[in-house]
């Protein structure tokens, strides 16, 4: 038995230690958020194992219901929600919770009461578990500001005044993508250890990449400079090599293929979907908060995309997202439209 090995293995730098690290630069910190994180963290862990077992477990057929967004429901998606929600309420540090699943927030009993507002879609790219493609967990943090009864308007706020946002990609390996503003972190699961454990510290996104993400099956309905931008992706004028096209349509996938290799992710508005697919508070936010906090850019086609301020909690926007002169270059030719 290799002792030495085994002896380096406790050294790791799991993500509670890493959190906890975190804590310690805030004196006045009460530990709070640290204990809201482990619980989420608990939730990931649960809905990989599920994830795993879903195609053996029967978990994969439809539920028979429809969610909000019209889409219908798989077990999966029904049971991660389930576990989130019961997660995130037992932590005893949130007030306001707010499920793609659910067409309401769900607003936690005094008694378990705690000072934040969790946003997330429990199990993003669902309609791709039954062929084993990655997919994965949404979250983004607010902070109450106010001791009074809590209500939708404590989650309705821009994207740039969320505290934490993340994801959990289940994939080939489950990984964890972290931010709390200060830098992303990347934590991969080690199944024998039960543990996720950083793998990738301080994630930053390359500021120009060769990759394009888009539902090419949209483009008879785009609008100017998208179809533009995309016309440029294949056939550049500069001489430059072409992009590759990479589409998984599991935002965390295709997100985070964006985060690691650079390039840009792009769902934009079209005539089928006026006003983008792709929800404001619990895809757009987290995924822009991360984007930026690696060095890159997100940008709706109008406006930063942390700069909205949603009216509803399953408001929609149009999202272009990823390396800084990427979106850079969509960004120019927004404008160009605009003064035209």
């Amino acid at each position: 038995m290799d002792h030495e090995a085994d002896a380096y293995r406790t050294d790791l730098m799991t993500i509670t230690r890493f959190v906890l690290n975190e804590q310690s630069k805030y004196p006045e910190s009460r530990g709070d958020f640290t204990i809201l994180l482990s619980n989420i963290v608990l939730g990931c862990k649960f809905v990989c194992s599920a994830v795993n077992k879903a195609g053996l477990a029967k978990l994969i057929g439809l539920a028979g219901d429809t969610n909000i967004q019209g889409e219908e429901q798989k077990k999966l998606d029904v049971l991660s929600n389930d576990v989130f929600i019961k997660a995130l309420v037992s932590s005893g540090r949130t007030s306001v919770l707010v499920s793609e699943e659910d067409e309401e927030a769900t607003f936690v009993e005094s008694s378990k009461r705690g000072k934040y507002c969790v946003v997330f879609d429990p199990l993003d790219g669902s309609s791709n578990i039954d062929c084993g493609v990655s997919i994965g967990t949404i979250f983004g943090i607010y902070t109450m500001e106010h001791s009074d009864e809590p209500t939708t308007k404590d989650v309705l706020k821009p994207g740039n005044e969320m505290v934490a946002a993340g994801y959990c990609m289940y994939g080939s390996s489950c990984m964890l993508v972290l931010s709390t503003g200060t830098g992303v972190h990347g934590f991969t699961l080690d199944p024998s250890l039960g543990e996720f454990i950083l793998t990738h510290p301080d994630i930053k996104i390359p500021k120009k990449g060769n990759i394009y993400s888009v539902n090419e099956g949209n483009a008879q309905n785009w609008d100017g400079p998208t179809t533009k931008y995309v016309e440029r992706c294949k056939y550049p004028k500069d001489g430059s090599p072409a992009k590759s096209l990479r589409y998984v349509g599991s935002m965390v996938a295709d997100v985070h293929r964006t985060l690691l290799y650079g390039g840009i992710f792009l769902y934009p508005a079209d005539k089928k979907s006026p006003n983008g697919k792709l929800r404001v508070l619990y895809e757009v936010f987290p995924m822009a908060f991360l984007m930026e906090q690696a060095g890159g850019q997100a940008f709706t086609g109008k406006k930063r995309a942390l700069d909205l301020v949603p009216k509803k909690i399953h408001e929609r926007s149009p999202i272009f997202l990823g390396s800084y002169d990427d979106v850079e270059e969509i960004k120019a030719l927004y404008a160009a439209e605009e003064n035209n």
